[in-house]
């Protein structure tokens, strides 16, 4: 792997030397996890993609490696005194799981609300939980005096060299496998790992494209580099990178080295982690999709490209992604929601139920509405969910219902209706 030997502007606070010794820091203790081309998607958006597994680290996300860098470059002293992190989520497990393998006492503030699994699986690593604030700012403001009144050493999530230059090895893995990448997709919330990634994919090849991502309820990286003033805020899918103050020094990389920053939708959002699961079988939450959303969103960009995509975590609630992929089902018509007026006697919910079943498609789940309807009183509403194909197929069951002479309303099957 080449690189050019002088690069590292010098208003930046991490240079490709600083990556390089991080890489050699957490080897052996981080994954280097796999790297490779996705041909379905691919074929599906027109592009040579390959995908980063960082949702196969120890804890689900690339967060370990900034976290251990960091953990490593305290002296005897900071580490006897032990580490101070906030976080509602993956830096948490990163720091808790190797400060615990270190021998580092660890303590982790978390905002009264993080999910209980969240702060579980932080325990299990080890670490002592506070849980401190109703937002993310009061439990960092708490976290920083009370590490500062005990002497701790405090591991900031983005906004510190050694945290970026941990994160950066990432690029450093995906170059050595595929040093022909024409661009790199990252996600953005704070913006360590697009600054360590950028860092060291232009030091490589200064013709690379580095691309960030963020959620359209949060462009707090894009208000700040381009002077914007969109709204931030709301319940976004992508809460790993749901960050309302970007880093200073992330901020200053990102000005310097990233070439452009997309936004992307709730629904490519949810799209991007049903395809992954369909496709690829891997399991990851919202900001881990974030780059494959933005290649949906905005494929015309990238046709013909060989692009670099990092799953950066895979910690996502298991009702959620239940919810995300039913919802898919929903927009795909694979999973329609009926409304059939029906007169009130025997025999009449076999006969749509055989219609259905001659279509070929299945019945889930069946209720009748006597009370909450328009119908006459001798006749009833029956609400079916049923499972289809695809949505021609859908609109073929509807048409068949139609021709056995019943009034069919299709409620709700994703954008659109037959």
């Amino acid at each position: 792997m080449t690189k050019l030997a002088t690069f590292h502007p010098p208003e930046l606070a991490v240079g490709y030397d600083d990556i390089v010794r991080a890489a050699d820091a957490i080897r052996g203790a981080v994954i280097p996890t796999r790297f490779e081309q996705s041909r379905t998607l691919g074929a599906l958006l027109n592009a040579e993609i390959w995908l980063k597994f960082e949702n196969l680290q120890f804890t689900a996300s690339y967060k370990e490696r900034g976290a251990l860098n960091k953990l490593l470059s305290l002296s005897p002293a900071e580490r006897e005194n032990g580490v101070i992190a906030m976080s509602a989520g993956n830096h948490a497990q990163g720091v808790a799981y190797h400060a615990h393998r270190l021998g580092i006492p660890a303590t982790i503030i978390m905002p009264a609300w993080t999910p209980t699994i969240k702060v579980e699986n932080t325990r299990s690593h080890g670490a002592n939980v506070i849980l401190e604030g109703q937002s993310l700012e009061e439990a960092y403001g708490f976290a920083v005096g009370y590490g500062a009144e005990r002497g701790m050493t405090f591991v900031h999530p983005y906004n510190d060299p050694a945290i970026i230059a941990g994160q950066g090895t990432v690029a450093l893995e995906m170059l050595a496998a595929a040093p022909d990448l024409d661009v790199l997709i990252v996600p953005i919330g704070g913006g360590g790992l697009i600054s360590g990634m950028a860092v060291a994919a232009k030091a490589i090849n200064p013709n690379i494209k580095v691309v960030g991502v963020e959620a359209q309820l949060y462009p707090s990286m894009l208000n700040a580099v381009k002077k914007s003033h969109l709204p931030v805020g709301g319940d976004t899918l992508a809460e790993g990178i749901a960050v309302t103050a970007p880093g200073s020094l992330t901020q200053q990389i990102i000005e310097t080295l990233v070439d452009d920053i997309l936004l992307v939708s709730e629904v490519d959002l949810e799209r991007a982690v049903s395809l992954l699961i369909t496709i690829e079988k891997t399991v990851v939450e919202g900001a881990g999709a974030a780059g494959l959303a933005a290649l949906i969103g905005a494929n015309r960009l990238y046709k013909g490209k060989k692009i670099g995509l990092v799953l950066c975590g895979g910690n996502i609630d298991t009702r959620l992604l239940a919810s995300v992929l039913t919802r898919e089902l929903a927009r795909d018509g694979r999973l329609s929601r009926l409304a059939i007026d029906i007169p009130d006697r025997p025999g009449q919910l076999a006969r749509v139920s055989g219609i259905i079943g001659k279509a070929g498609a299945n019945v889930v789940e069946v209720y009748h509405q006597r009370v909450f309807t328009d119908v006459p009183a001798k006749g009833t509403e029956l609400n079916l969910v049923i499972e289809t194909r695809d949505r021609r197929h859908l609109e073929q069951v509807v048409a068949e219902l139609k021709a056995g002479g019943y009034v069919v309303v299709v409620k709700s099957s994703g954008a659109g209706t037959p």
